[in-house]
C-alpha cells in the first residue's frame, strides 16, 4: 500500500509540473512519471529490473530442480556456444592412426574406480560446484599427466526430462567442461575425447527428483596402449 501511494504522488507530482512548463517538457515529464509508476507495477508482480550480463560460467546459477525450463531447439546453439570452452577437438581421429576407437575404451578397473568416480550436475546445468568433484577432477589429471599412455573418454548424460536434441547438446557441454577442466590443470588435450548419451542411458529408471540426480552425471572410460 505505501508502495502504491508513492507511485500516485510521483505521478502527481509530474502531472501539477506540467501546469507551469512548456507543452513538449511537459509530456516528457508524465511519460517519465509514467515508466516509474510501471515499473513499481511490475514490482509488484516480481519483475526483476536488477540484471545484469554475466562474465563467465562460475557466475551462472541456473532454475532449481523443481523449476525445470529447457531451451526450445533453436536457442540451442547460441546459448551453448556463448560459454563453451572454446578448446579444439583431439588431432587424432578415433579408430584411425593408431588412436583406439570410442568402442574401445572400456570402464576403469576396481582399483581405480574410486579416482575414477561418476560426478553430477544440477539441472540445466554443465558446470560443477561441488569442491569435492573439483578436486575429483585435479586428481584425474594428476594421474593421467603421469600415465602418458592413458586415453580418456568422458561421457555426458542427462536425467529424462526435455527432448532428445536438448539433452543430447547438454551432454556435451558437460563433458567439454570436464575435458575443458582436465586441460587447463595439464593434461595433453589430444589423450581426451567427449561424447553425449543424452538421456539415453540412464542408471536409475524411476522419476521422482531423485533418480533424475543420479542420471545428471558424466562417466569416464579408459584406454591404455
Amino acid at each position: 500500500m505505501r508502495l502504491l501511494i508513492r507511485f500516485f504522488a510521483i505521478t502527481a507530482l509530474a502531472l501539477s509540473a506540467a501546469c507551469s512548463r512548456n507543452s513538449n517538457q511537459s509530456w516528457e515529464d508524465v511519460k517519465t512519471a509514467g515508466r516509474y509508476v510501471q515499473r513499481g507495477v511490475d514490482a509488484l508482480w516480481g519483475k526483476d529490473y536488477e540484471s545484469r550480463m554475466l562474465t563467465s560460467d562460475e557466475e551462472f546459477i541456473g532454475p532449481y530442480d523443481g523449476e525445470f525450463i529447457p531451451l526450445n531447439d533453436s536457442d540451442l546453439k547460441n546459448s551453448f556456444a556463448a560459454t563453451d570452452m572454446a578448446l579444439p577437438q583431439p588431432k587424432g581421429v578415433p579408430g584411425q592412426k593408431g588412436i583406439p576407437g570410442l568402442d574401445q575404451f572400456y570402464n576403469p578397473p576396481d582399483i581405480l574406480l574410486s579416482l575414477f568416480r561418476t560426478l553430477h550436475f544440477e539441472t540445466d546445468e554443465h558446470i560443477l560446484r561441488d569442491k569435492s568433484d573439483l578436486q575429483v577432477v585435479a586428481q584425474i589429471a594428476g594421474y593421467m599427466k603421469k600415465n602418458p599412455k592413458v586415453f580418456l573418454m568422458v561421457a555426458g548424460h542427462c536425467d529424462e526430462r526435455a527432448p532428445a536434441s536438448y539433452n543430447m547438446a547438454l551432454g556435451i557441454k558437460r563433458a567439454n567442461y570436464i575435458r575443458g577442466l582436465l586441460v587447463k590443470n595439464g593434461v595433453d588435450l589430444n589423450r581426451i575425447y567427449t561424447v553425449s548419451r543424452g538421456k539415453e542411458e540412464p542408471v536409475a529408471f524411476g522419476h521422482s527428483p531423485d533418480d533424475w540426480k543420479v542420471n545428471r552425471r558424466a562417466e569416464f572410460k579408459l584406454y591404455e596402449k
